[in-house]
């Protein structure tokens, strides 16, 4: 295969077939859908099925996240070096099976040591299917179109995230209205999310390509694999990538999260049943995710017109505004407050894609599923850290405290990025004139 092959504006690595991105492109819409369902399906668990007081269910929410990256952290370094040794594709499939069966299982918890086991079940798949993600998407471009790449990768991000919300939050409701229990709702809403699982396990074995192809005889060991994920951090960009997950790869988590949480409470005081609440209690998030979709478009116009740090440092300006801006948001059903949520989702695609373009154009290709599943492990200990903490604030400072906290740490970040860009800005993107 020729090496120039192209996928529309896309400059695609030697082996790398359209239909390979085509593949990608579906894994990438529905992956993220899967990721952020969970923030729909248990403020809906919680109030239908557990009936946990509305005081409590930000630090019990906070407590599930927790468990999800406690997951994470002990299974992202072991997924990235598998990866690294039998192929992208079977891992990703295998992180599609395991995530059907925590979405089959979520809606029948009866306790919250219940739920918090299938929300383990979760979090397995979920590690495995956002460190490939992660990593097929490093393997695919060439360097010039890096940033094109993660940009229409994100474009499908949030149409699935989007189309998730706004569609399959509907279906609660609508079954409700058609006289089912909402917990027998909640299930057959959750089966449906678990078969789109499935679905995409079967498309990811018969369309992804397992990865680009190291030579068995200079395929690094297991152990040569962990240590370099870790090692990359003396290339500072690298380190700066790894502090920018622990904020970045986190903000999507932590919208989810506190922001359908948010929006369902105020529903359900406003008057609303848990079902109808979910659609009402959506609103914010789909605004949010929407401008996100609408920008994915645009942002990669910075990434790959500009040297990757600068880059990096103008998405956690952006990200460090839209959460700082929800100290000005007191009820989230206001329309008033939606150009802050609109804020705010524009900033947490900014910080992801900033993150993303930097480790892939920065992670050596033979150790590259590792150096991301490093990444990926720092973003989860970011998560671990935020969401404990986020949850408590939730319940006990405001609805708006968790988000002025990933503010605040944006800006740290930012700092970083500006000294990392005065002292080892790293090399012009490749066949892209820098101008920063």
């Amino acid at each position: 295969m020729a090496d120039n092959q192209k996928f529309g504006a896309l400059a695609l690595a030697p082996g790398v077939a359209r239909g390979h991105v085509r593949t990608l492109l579906f894994a990438a819409f529905t992956t993220l859908g899967l990721v952020t369902f969970i923030g729909v399906a248990t403020p809906f668990v919680l109030n239908a099925n557990l009936h946990v007081p509305a005081a409590d269910q930000g630090r019990i929410s906070g407590n599930l996240v927790v468990w999800t990256e406690i997951t994470q952290l002990l299974t992202f370094s072991l997924f990235g070096v598998i990866a690294d040794r039998i192929g992208r594709r079977q891992v990703y499939a295998l992180g599609y099976l395991v995530l059907a069966i925590g979405y089959a299982l979520y809606p029948f918890a009866n306790s919250t040591g219940e739920l918090t086991l299938y929300r383990i079940i979760y979090a397995l798949g979920i590690a495995a299917t956002t460190c490939m993600l992660a990593t097929v998407v490093s393997d695919y471009p060439q360097e010039r179109s890096r940033g094109r790449m993660v940009a229409v990768v994100g474009i499908f991000n949030g149409l699935g995230v989007v189309l998730f919300a706004a569609l399959l939050a509907k279906l609660p409701k609508m079954l409700v209205e058609r006289g089912y229990d909402p917990v027998i709702a909640g299930r057959y809403t959750l089966g449906l999310v678990a078969i789109v699982a499935l679905i995409s396990s079967l498309v990811i074995v018969l369309g992804l390509k397992p990865g680009l192809e190291v030579a068995r005889e200079k395929r690094p060991s297991v152990p040569e694999l962990v240590q370099a994920g870790f090692r990359a951090m003396r290339n500072p960009r690298i380190a700066l990538a790894y502090s920018s997950a622990f904020v970045a790869r986190g903000d999507l988590v932590i919208l989810g999260t506190f922001t359908l949480l948010w929006g369902q409470n105020a529903a359900m005081t406003d008057g609303f049943g848990a079902a109808a609440a979910i659609e009402k209690g959506r609103i914010p998030f789909i605004v949010a995710q929407s401008t996100a979709l609408l920008w994915a478009g645009a942002i990669y116009f910075i990434i790959d017109r500009f040297n990757r740090v600068t880059g990096l440092a103008v998405c956690m300006a952006l990200a460090a505004a839209g959460y700082l801006s929800m100290f000005f948001v007191g009820d989230p059903m206001l329309k008033s407050t939606l150009p802050l949520f609109a804020l705010l989702g524009l900033g947490q695609i900014s910080a992801f894609f900033g993150a993303t373009v930097l480790i892939g154009q920065e992670a050596p290709i033979a150790e590259r599923a590792s150096v991301v599943a490093v990444f990926n492990f720092c973003g989860a200990i970011g998560i671990l850290v935020t969401s404990k903490i986020g949850g408590y604030l939730f319940d006990h400072v405001g609805p708006s405290a968790p988000f002025i906290m990933i503010g605040v740490l944006n800006l740290a970040v930012l700092v970083a990025a500006l000294v990392v860009r005065a002292r080892h800005p790293g090399g012009p993107v490749s066949q892209v004139e820098v101008t920063a």
